[in-house]
């Protein structure tokens, strides 16, 4: 038995590549990234856990540079972590992830990266992740407001609205 829906006469389509595409240009971060025989699982791309592994690299590396984050003051706690999985990493991918900041709260912050290979000359998007980052205090074991420097130069690199 066939059903037709009357309320929607059209197929709604998700063109997750070409949406992700136009993102590109919004993030001012970029980094590589290395695969390891150990990311790849036995289909022979890389294993969803891994592209966790990648989020953490890529963050640290745009910390270190582009915030300049003092971890011997001001600690962070990964809160949520998300991936949307859009095409896969395989053996001969070299791979590149954006990040950037998309939101600063008084103790939380968003963090957005996409993970892109390249293929004849063209980055093709293989995911779009996103993390929610906490500052915390690890001596009171409590939350802590985003220290004003940290927060002043993730507002400066973004160019963000400091609201």
């Amino acid at each position: 038995m066939i059903f037709k829906t009357l309320w929607r006469s059209k197929v709604k389509i998700e063109d997750k590549k070409s949406d992700y595409a136009s993102l590109l240009d919004s993030f001012k971060y970029k980094t590589t990234v290395e695969t390891r025989f150990a990311d790849f699982d036995m289909l022979g791309h890389v294993n969803n856990a891994v592209y966790f592994t990648y989020m953490e690299i890529a963050r640290t590396k745009y910390w270190a540079q582009a915030v300049n984050w003092d971890w011997k003051k001001n600690g962070v706690i990964i809160a949520k972590a998300c991936v949307d999985y859009i095409a896969p990493i395989l053996p001969e991918d070299k791979i590149s992830i954006y990040v950037r900041t998309s939101r600063i709260g008084k103790s939380s912050f968003d963090l957005e990266y996409l993970i892109v290979k390249i293929k004849n000359g063209d980055e093709i998007i293989c995911s779009k992740c996103k993390t929610v980052c906490v500052a915390f205090d690890y001596i009171n074991n409590v939350s802590t407001s985003i220290p004003q420097d940290e927060r002043t130069k993730m507002v400066v690199f973004e160019q963000l609205d400091n609201n």
